[in-house]
Order: C-alpha cells, then sequence, then structure tokens
C-alpha cells in the first residue's frame, strides 16, 4: 500500500467527519477542510477556494482522498492531469462511505489496492473498474513491481494489456527472478521453456522475464521485464576514476549482452576509507553498493586469483570473490580487467 504523503480533502460537514474517522485508522494522514467548518484540531483548515487547495494536493501528494462527488473531483483536477506516471493516485468517498471508488493511477500509482484497503476499513463497497482487475488477469504494467522488477521499454505495454484483457494467446519465457509471481494463471496465457519456443508459438503477445538483452524482432510483440539479478563486483583503487568505473560496467554489460537494468548491487572490498568515486556511482545509477570484509572475500574461491591483488589488499580476488559472496548465486561474467586500476566481474542472483 501507498505509505507517502496521503491527503484527504472533505468539503461538507460529513466530509469532516469521514475526515476525522479516517484520521482515526490513518494516523498519519493529513485531513483537510474549510475553515468555515473549523472544529477539530485534528483537521488542516484552509481558507483559500477548494480549487486551489486541491491544485496544491494534487501536486504535492503521492494519494488523494476526496470526500466529495465524483464529477466535481473530475473537474477539480482536470486541468492537473499528466501521464500515470506522474499523476497520484486519486480516490473518491461519497457522502454516506457506501463506496470508495478509484478514480485514477489505479495501477501504477496504487489507487487500486488503496481503495480495497480503505473499503475493508469502513466496510464500503471498493470500486475498481481496471480491465485487469475486474477480469481478474495479469497486470502488465504492474507485474513484478513489488518484487523490484523493471519494464525494459513502456511502449509496447498497452499494445500487451490489450492483448491480455481480451483473453488473446500470452506468452511467457522467464529464466531468471521469483518465480511465484502469480497464483494461478489466466487460461490464455502459457509458459514456454525457451525463447525458441515463444518464437514459434501463436501467442499474440509475450511477458519476457530476464536479465539478458534480446535483440530478435520478438519484442516488438513483448514487454520485456528485469528482475533485480545482477551483482556487479568491482576492484579498484583509491584514485579509480567515477568515469572508469561506469565505463567499465557498461563495456562488459554490452560485451556479455546483460541489461542494466537488472544490476541489483555494486560491491567491492571494505576498505579503511570508502571510495568515493565507487560511492558517486551507486548514487548516480540508483544502485546500492555494499562493502564485503577482506577475510570474508580470502575465504571465497574465484576462478581468476591474482598475486599482485592478494599483495595489494590482503585478498586474492576482490571483483569476483565479492560479486560471488554477496549474490549467493553463480558468477557468470569472469574477471574482466581495465587496467591500471579496475576489475569487474558479474554474478547471477540465482531465485
Amino acid at each position: 500500500m501507498i505509505v507517502e504523503k496521503i491527503s484527504v480533502l472533505a468539503i461538507t460537514k460529513n466530509g469532516v467527519d469521514i475526515g476525522v474517522k479516517l484520521k482515526e485508522i490513518f494516523p498519519y494522514w493529513k485531513v483537510y477542510a474549510p475553515s468555515k467548518f473549523s472544529k477539530d484540531k485534528e483537521i488542516i483548515w484552509y481558507s483559500e477556494p477548494t480549487s486551489e487547495k486541491i491544485t496544491e494536493l494534487f501536486k504535492n501528494s503521492k494519494a488523494l482522498i476526496c470526500l466529495f462527488s465524483l464529477g466535481a473531483v473530475i473537474r477539480l483536477i482536470a486541468p492537473h492531469l499528466r501521464d500515470k506516471k506522474q499523476d497520484p493516485a486519486v480516490i473518491v468517498i461519497d457522502d454516506k462511505i457506501n463506496f470508495v471508488i478509484s478514480v485514477l493511477s489505479g495501477h501504477l500509482g496504487g489507487a487500486n489496492e488503496l481503495t480495497q484497503t480503505i473499503a475493508e476499513k469502513l466496510n464500503s463497497t471498493p470500486v475498481i473498474t481496471t480491465a485487469a482487475d475486474v477480469n481478474k488477469t495479469i497486470a502488465v504494467d504492474l507485474l513484478g513491481k513489488d518484487l523490484g522488477w523493471k519494464i525494459e521499454d513502456e511502449s509496447t505495454v498497452t499494445k500487451i494489456s490489450a492483448h491480455m484483457v481480451n483473453e488473446e494467446k500470452i506468452g511467457i519465457f522467464q529464466d531468471i527472478g521469483k518465480t511465484n509471481w502469480f497464483e494461478r494463471l489466466p487460461k490464455n496465457v502459457k509458459f514456454y521453456d525457451s525463447l525458441d519456443e515463444l518464437k514459434k508459438s501463436d501467442a499474440k503477445g509475450h511477458l519476457i522475464i530476464s536479465d539478458k538483452i534480446i535483440t530478435d524482432e520478438i519484442i516488438n510483440n513483448s514487454v520485456i521485464y528485469r528482475p533485480p539479478s545482477l551483482v556487479i563486483g568491482i576492484g579498484l583503487h583509491w584514485d579509480t576514476s567515477k568515469e572508469t568505473i561506469k565505463d567499465g560496467i557498461e563495456t562488459c554489460l554490452k560485451k556479455f549482452l546483460l541489461s542494466p537494468k537488472s544490476i541489483a548491487k555494486l560491491v567491492s572490498i571494505k576498505k579503511p576509507n570508502d571510495v568515493q568515486s565507487l560511492i558517486d556511482v551507486g548514487k548516480e545509477m540508483g544502485i546500492p553498493v555494499e562493502y564485503v570484509e577482506r577475510d570474508e572475500l580470502a575465504s571465497i574461491p574465484a576462478p581468476n586469483p591474482s598475486e599482485i591483488v592478494k599483495n595489494y589488499e590482503g585478498t586474492s580476488s576482490v571483483s569476483e570473490a565479492a560479486a560471488i559472496k554477496i549474490s549467493g548465486g553463480k558468477l557468470i561474467v569472469e574477471k574482466q580487467k581495465f587496467p591500471p586500476n579496475l576489475t569487474i566481474a558479474i554474478a547471477r542472483i540465482m531465485s
């Protein structure tokens, strides 16, 4: 469920009472209402026109819950709509708490899930109209989101979603990532054991779950999901530059046809002082950096140990051993050298 800023907007006396009730159930939510109803210190009272207040809340909230009519809400938010990646979840609750309606950003914004949660707490009827939810099928744009999966190219999502909700044949190929993501597949969806089998199938659309770069034309009718499966082991000096590290990672991924969207962690040896350039790369790429103690690395068998590295770091392997250790899986790219001060290895987390 959404945990960031959630705003509740009431504009009637009944709405204020509902807002107070929501505040009791969800203490961290902020409830706003016109100052003319001022009576409860738990409410944030405003004096400006509601059209101005809703604009502010729409722009600054992750979810906006409106306690007045759906038509009025639509008219008020319409000028501010952008797209489903940016718009907040918008939910409407009627004046008698009969219905909790998911209005906007049902999937990506989390409005559908939040609607279900509120309706359960208020003993109301949830109203959700997104096709995937109504038809109890796979929500293509949400698949794997809770597992940290990323979509490679969202331009095909709408097309494949249409195939899904219209119950046309959908083929799935998965070679990495958690496999328990759907309890019961819809009747129009079938798994295939290989990419070749998927290509030969009569499926109208495809869901491909992999960390490998796919260049075949099958991608034109596919949504490709990238699980966080790759651990990048990095051996470096204190003066290795940020650009050198980034270039080395990019070179390895391209050479071995691996997706950068599947990088789970950057890992290296724990030094007396963390290397700032590695910290900067992690921040820039949005990827966590993890360190392994020298003694732990020394206990990991690596295919390409080095006496030079051992003399310098106290262990014969950094990039390979760190990647193996943190992934708990299999080394898929052995040590790649970028003289004079960088090595990179890649291991795959086996789910």
